[in-house]
Order: structure tokens, then C-alpha cells, then sequence
């Protein structure tokens, strides 16, 4: 169960299109498992020897599975191919492991019943151990690799313990006491090197230096530096480069801020980073503002790293800001505040999880936070890019009863980035900004609402939560441009 997660998480951590993987992943190990059961049927000797080698197997193949998706990544042109190898490998060995077992126990027991319900009966309990271990404690703990490891030096001892206890019915058993007390210390010595292989990995992954890798129970964070740029990933994806970021930012707050009388109270959903808030703060009438984040560890890294702290502004220490440590979606559900301004910057929607927060039923909870003269702005990914995916952003928050407004401008960083702006209202294109902004003028913000016919597409439809096509559309632009 463990070496699936794993598998299935490192491919949706590289390729994104979770479900893709986790889909792939589970099929083509199913499928290897009746392949390694079938296999079986043809040792009928030396039985005994025949589980050791499975279990070695195992936990060699499994032990390096992460470094080798990640190499794989990097150094080898079709990745896919990669993991359908890793995959196929540990399931044909594992499909082989109770039948063999069986047969083992068919020659020595004589309630065969009895022992192999308790087989049966531990090998599903131990899934279920493997499903809730990895994703609660394994990998927000230990990270991809020493995971990994440690699931290998699990079947490699259990291998060991054969050998104990029934070494006289094998033949050449010192050496396999030998290889595995060497596999055993390789994998002890994986997990104790970790840190220093995933420096060395993410060098190869980050084009600049890395100076900061975090693996939280959400999400993997990883902090690069180039002279005076700073810049952040999130799961691989770049969330801002301190280089240009101030022109994301400040379309993100100051278009949708133009169009509000009344700037007293402000939602921001994501934007852990601060930045957002910090162009928030440039309103002195802004007496409120409550920032919305699921991960307690970037809202700690980002009010207490000195790289980004000073591009912030040490914005998350404001008196004003109250920071909420909650599923956003959730916050929505129970919040009975109104505010003048929802922004909603979130990661784009290549899972399931942020697909609902892009989704129609979001936005209606996100309108009815609003003051009847609110607005609502929402990141909404690149119109050029991702067309569809862009349009269906609009189309579904259109679909709520709000009138919209897409805009977009160059970020070099990202390439040509959108934003959806909605409200109760008609909304207008003439802006005129009272704050100290370095791109936006009042002279360039029209251009912002112009589009290319390259940058258009009419044939999409909404993203409801009980059909996410938002996430297929961006799915697709992404293997395009990959």
C-alpha cells in the first residue's frame, strides 16, 4: 500500500494530474499483483528461498522507488515509462508473496484454514495501517525518500527474520544473511542521508539554488535563490519570483480594490506568502483583513524567513490581519462576516481538492460573503496557456449571478496571467489608483482588459462540484506545454 501512495504521490508531485496517477498507479499494480500470483504456480522448489527473494526484491525495488521516479524525471525522456517499470516490478513480486507463503504453510500446517485467514486478515489490516501511516505521519514526517526507505528495510528484515528461523532448510544461506545485512545498512544509511540526496535531487529539479525544502502534512515547499531573486515552489509549481511578483500582486488587489467606495473589511483565501496583504495594506481605510490558509507552515515561513520577509513587508504581522488556519472551503461554509473585497488567490486547479475551490458551488458561497457592493477577484491562471481552463473560471462564476470582468497582463515569471472579477454590479474598466503601485498606471490598466483571439474560447462549460471539467481543461493545457 505504502510503495502505491508513494508512487502514485511522487508522479502527481512531478506530472500533476493527480488522479491520472493515483488511477494508473492502482490499476497497473492490481493487475501486476495477478500476474506475480499467476508466476507463482511455477516455484515448486525451494520455497524458502524463493520468499526471500521476493521479500529482497521488494524492498530494494520499493526502498529506491523515489530516487528512482525522481532521476527518472530528470535524466530519461519518457518518464511514464519509468514508473509503469517500478509499478509492474513490485507488483508482480508482491502478487507472488501469499501464494508462495501458502504453499510454504500447505507443507508445514495442518489447519491450513485457520493460518490463512490470519494471513488474510493481517495482510488487509497492514493496507489499512499503510494508507492512514503514509499520508498523516510517513510523509509529512519523513518526506518521499526516507519513506521509502523505510518501507524497503521493513521487507528486507522480514526477509532477515526467514533466514533466522528457518536458514537450515535453504541452501547457500550465508549469502543471504550477507546481501541482506548489506541491503539492510543501504537503506538504514538512505534514510539517515535523506536530506542530502533530496538537496541533491531538487538541484537537478530547481534551476537555482535551493535554500530552503520543507515537506508539510499539504504540500512540499521549496525556497530557490538567483543573486536577489527569491523564488517559491509549491509541489513543483512556481507560486512567485520576487523579481516581478509586485505585478501580480498588485492587478491581483488594486483593479478589484478601484472598484469598491467602501475598503473596511477583506477576505483573502491562500496568499499565505503575505503578499497580497501587503498591497492590502497600502489602504489606510482598511480596518480588517482576514487571510484564509490551510498550511500553518507557510504562514510560518513566510512571516519569520528574512528572504521573504522582506519582500512582504512583514505583512503577516499586522495588527489588522487575522490569520485563519483552515480548509477555505470550510471558512465559507460557517462564515457569517460580509466583506467589501474577497480575493481569492489559491494554487491552480490540478487536483481535486483545489478544483473545489474553483467550483460553482465555491463561488455561491463566496457571493454570499460578499457586501452588496463587493467584490470578488479570483487568480484564475493564464488566459494563453490554459484557455479553457481561464474560461471556464469565468463562465462558472458568471453562472452565480455575478457580473464579470477577466483581465490579464505579462508576469514574466509565469508567462501571460488572468484574473476574474465579479460583483452584484456592472463593473467598469476605468481605474484610476491612489497607492503607490510600480507597474499598474492609469494610463496601462485599460489594456489589461484586452484580449487576443489566441486568448479566447467560448466552448466551455461550468465547473460544478459534481463535475469537475475545470480540472480536465487544465490537465490538458498542462501536458501541452509541458
Amino acid at each position: 500500500m505504502c510503495y502505491e501512495l508513494i508512487i502514485s504521490a511522487v508522479s502527481s508531485y512531478l506530472l500533476g494530474n493527480s488522479t491520472l496517477q493515483y488511477s494508473v498507479t492502482i490499476g497497473l499494480y492490481m493487475a501486476s499483483l495477478g500476474l506475480g500470483a499467476y508466476l507463482s504456480k511455477f516455484f515448486t522448489k525451494n520455497l524458502f528461498r524463493i520468499f526471500m527473494t521476493i521479500e529482497l526484491g521488494i524492498g530494494v525495488i520499493g526502498g529506491i522507488s523515489s530516487l528512482i521516479l525522481f532521476l527518472a524525471n530528470i535524466y530519461v525522456d519518457n518518464y511514464s515509462v519509468v514508473m509503469y517499470l517500478v509499478i509492474i516490478i513490485i507488483g508482480t513480486f508482491a502478487g507472488a508473496e501469499i501464494p508462495v507463503m501458502t504453499r510454504i504453510i500447505e507443507q508445514d500446517e495442518n489447519n491450513l484454514k485457520v493460518t490463512l485467514s490470519s494471513i488474510f486478515s493481517f495482510d488487509y489490516i497492514g493496507g489499512l495501517v499503510g494508507a492512514i501511516a503514509f499520508p498523516l505521519l510517513l510523509l509529512p514526517k519523513l518526506g518521499y525518500f526516507s519513506t521509502s526507505f523505510l518501507c524497503g528495510l521493513f521487507n528486507i528484515l522480514c526477509a532477515m527474520l526467514i533466514m533466522i528461523k528457518f536458514g537450515d532448510r535453504v541452501e547457500h544461506i550465508t549469502i543471504y544473511r550477507v546481501l541482506g545485512i548489506i541491503l539492510a545498512v543501504f537503506m538504514v544509511l538512505g534514510m539517515i542521508f535523506s536530506d542530502n540526496i533530496s538537496n541533491a535531487i531538487e538541484s537537478g529539479l530547481y534551476q537555482d539554488k535551493v535554500i530552503l525544502t520543507e515537506q508539510t502534512p499539504y504540500q512540499k515547499i521549496v525556497m530557490t535563490k538567483h543573486k536577489d531573486d527569491v523564488r517559491l515552489f509549491i509541489d513543483g509549481n512556481c507560486q512567485f519570483s520576487t523579481a516581478d511578483e509586485y505585478r501580480y500582486h498588485e492587478a491581483l488587489v488594486h483593479v478589484p480594490m478601484n472598484e469598491i467606495s467602501r475598503r473596511e473589511a477583506v477576505l483573502i483565501l491562500g496568499g499565505g506568502d503575505g503578499l497580497a496583504v501587503r498591497e492590502v495594506l497600502k489602504y489606510p481605510e482598511v480596518k480588517r483583513i482576514d487571510l484564509v490558509d490551510l498550511d500553518a507552515e507557510m504562514i510560518r515561513i513566510c512571516s519569520t524567513d528574512r528572504n521573504i520577509t522582506d519582500i512582504n513587508q512583514g505583512s503577516l504581522l499586522s495588527e489588522k490581519l487575522n490569520v485563519h488556519i483552515m480548509d477555505a472551503y470550510e471558512y465559507l461554509e460557517t462564515c457569517e462576516d460580509r466583506y467589501d473585497l474577497i480575493i481569492v488567490d489559491l494554487p491552480d486547479p490540478n487536483s481535486e481538492v483545489l478544483n473545489k475551490l474553483y467550483s460553482n458551488v465555491f463561488y455561491r458561497m463566496c457571493k454570499g460573503c460578499l457586501n452588496e457592493e463587493g467584490v470578488l477577484v479570483v487568480q484564475s491562471t493564464s488566459p494563453y496557456y490554459a484557455t479553457d481552463a481561464f474560461w471556464c473560471i469565468n463562465k462558472t462564476i458568471a453562472d452565480e449571478g455575478l457580473f464579470v470582468k477577466a483581465y490579464h497582463l505579462e508576469v514574466p515569471a509565469f508567462g501571460d496571467w488572468g484574473f476574474n472579477m465579479a460583483s452584484r454590479k456592472e463593473l467598469s474598466e476605468s481605474i484610476s489608483f491612489d497607492v503607490e503601485t510600480r507597474y499598474l498606471s492609469s494610463d496601462n490598466v485599460a489594456s489589461l482588459f484586452c484580449f487576443g483571439k489566441d486568448e479566447i474560447s467560448d466552448d466551455v462549460e461550468v465547473n460544478r462540484l459534481t463535475k469537475p471539467v475545470l480540472m480536465d481543461y487544465y490537465n490538458r493545457a498542462e501536458a501541452d506545454w509541458r
